[in-house]
C-alpha cells in the first residue's frame, strides 16, 4: 500500500477512485477491531503493513474491512476460513492486476509515450478503464462462481474423483537461453492461451498454469484423455512451439482454495516428466477406464518406476 514516488500519488487515487484519508489505526477504530486484527486482514489480500502514521487509506478500506469482520461476526464462517477466502481472492487479484498492468504498459510503449509522460497517460487510461474492468471483473466471478457451485454442490468436501493432466513444453529451459525475453513471453502467452482454449472447450477445468505447463482437471477419463490428444495435436501444428508431452492419471483428488492436490495429482505430474516428447501417457486406472473405448488405442510401454510412487506399467494413449 505504501507509494514512495511522488509522481505516483495521483496515478494511485485514479486507480482507487478515491482519495487516501485515514491511517491504519482510524480504519481499524472505525470496522471496530484492534489493528492487529486489521493487519491480518490485509496481510491476507497481499498488502504490506504500513507506517501508523501513514495516511494511506480511503473510505473503500473501511468498507472492505468491515465486511470481512462481518463475514466472521454473523457465522458465516470462522476467522481462519475468513483468512482462506481472503488469500485466495488476495491471490488471484493480484496475478490479474499484474497482468492488466503490464497490457497497459505495453499499449503505451507501442503508442510511443514518453517515459516522463506515462503518469498522466495512466491517469487517463484509469478514467477510461477502471470502471470497464470492474464491472467485467464482478460479471466474471459471478459466472465462475455459479459454474464451481454447481460442480462441487453434491460433492464430499473431503475428496472427489477426478481425471488430472499435466501438459508440459519439451526443451522449454534450454528454449529460454536461446531466445530474447519478448519471443518468450510471447511463447508462453500463446502456449497458455491456446491450452486453455482447448481445456475449457472440451468441458475441462484450467487449474493453474505454471509457464512451461498447465495442469487440468476434469470429471471422466475420456474428457481427459481426448484433451490430451487435442493439446499434443494442436502444438505440433505450430511449427513455432516447442512440443508437448501429457501426463494423465485418475483418482481421488484433494482440492483446496482452487488447487488440488493428492497422490493422483503427484502421479500424473511424474507421468508427464517421463512422457515421450508429442505423446499422451497415462496410468493404468486411466487405462482401465477407457478400455474398450472405440475413440483412443492403448499401448502399454515398459514397466516404468515413478518416483515417490513405485513401480507400473503405464500406457500411450493414441487415437483410435
Amino acid at each position: 500500500m505504501t507509494v514512495e514516488d511522488p509522481l505516483a500519488d495521483g496515478l494511485t487515487e485514479a486507480f482507487l477512485r478515491q482519495n487516501r484519508r485515514y491511517t491504519s489505526h482510524q480504519v481499524a477504530a472505525m470496522a471496530g477491531v484492534p489493528v492487529y486484527r486489521a493487519r491480518r486482514f490485509w496481510r491476507a489480500l497481499g498488502f504490506a503493513n504500513v507506517p501508523d502514521d501513514a495516511v494511506e487509506f480511503t473510505d473503500a478500506d473501511v468498507e472492505a474491512l468491515k465486511t470481512l469482520v462481518g463475514l466472521a461476526q454473523d457465522g458465516t464462517y470462522d476467522e481462519e476460513r475468513v483468512l482462506l477466502m481472503t488469500r485466495s481472492l488476495g491471490r488471484a487479484t493480484a496475478r490479474l492486476a499484474e497482468s492488466q498492468a503490464e497490457l497497459g504498459a505495453e499499449t503505451l510503449d507501442q503508442a510511443g509515450v514518453p517515459l516522463q509522460d506515462r503518469a498522466a497517460a495512466w491517469r487517463t487510461r484509469a478514467d477510461r478503464v477502471v470502471p470497464d474492468l470492474e464491472q467485467l471483473l464482478v460479471y466474471a466471478w459471478r459466472r465462475q462462481l455459479a459454474s464451481a457451485a454447481g460442480r462441487i454442490v453434491d460433492q464430499e468436501i473431503s475428496t472427489v474423483r477426478l481425471a488430472v493432466g499435466f501438459a508440459d513444453l519439451v526443451g522449454f529451459t534450454r528454449l529460454s537461453r536461446q531466445i530474447t525475453e519478448p519471443e518468450l513471453a510471447r511463447l508462453v502467452e500463446r502456449f497458455e492461451s491456446r491450452s486453455a482454449d482447448v481445456v475449457t472447450s472440451s468441458g475441462g477445468r484450467v487449474v493453474k498454469t505454471l509457464g512451461d505447463s498447465v495442469l487440468f482437471v476434469t470429471e471422466t477419463a475420456a474428457t481427459a484423455a481426448d484433451i490430451g490428444l487435442r493439446l499434443v495435436e494442436l502444438h505440433a501444428r505450430a511449427k513455432t512451439m516447442p512440443a508437448l508431452r501429457v501426463g494423465l492419471a485418475v483418482g481421488q483428488v484433494i482440492g483446496r482454495m482452487g488447487d488440488v492436490f493428492g497422490t493422483t495429482v503427484n502421479l500424473a505430474s511424474r507421468l508427464t516428466a517421463l512422457a515421450p516428447a508429442d505423446a499422451v501417457l497415462a496410468d493404468p486406472a486411466m487405462a482401465e477406464e477407457l478400455e474398450g473405448d472405440a475413440a483412443f488405442a492403448l499401448h502399454p510401454v515398459d514397466r516404468l518406476t515413478v518416483r515417490g510412487l513405485g513401480e507400473l506399467v503405464p500406457f500411450l494413449i493414441t487415437r483410435g
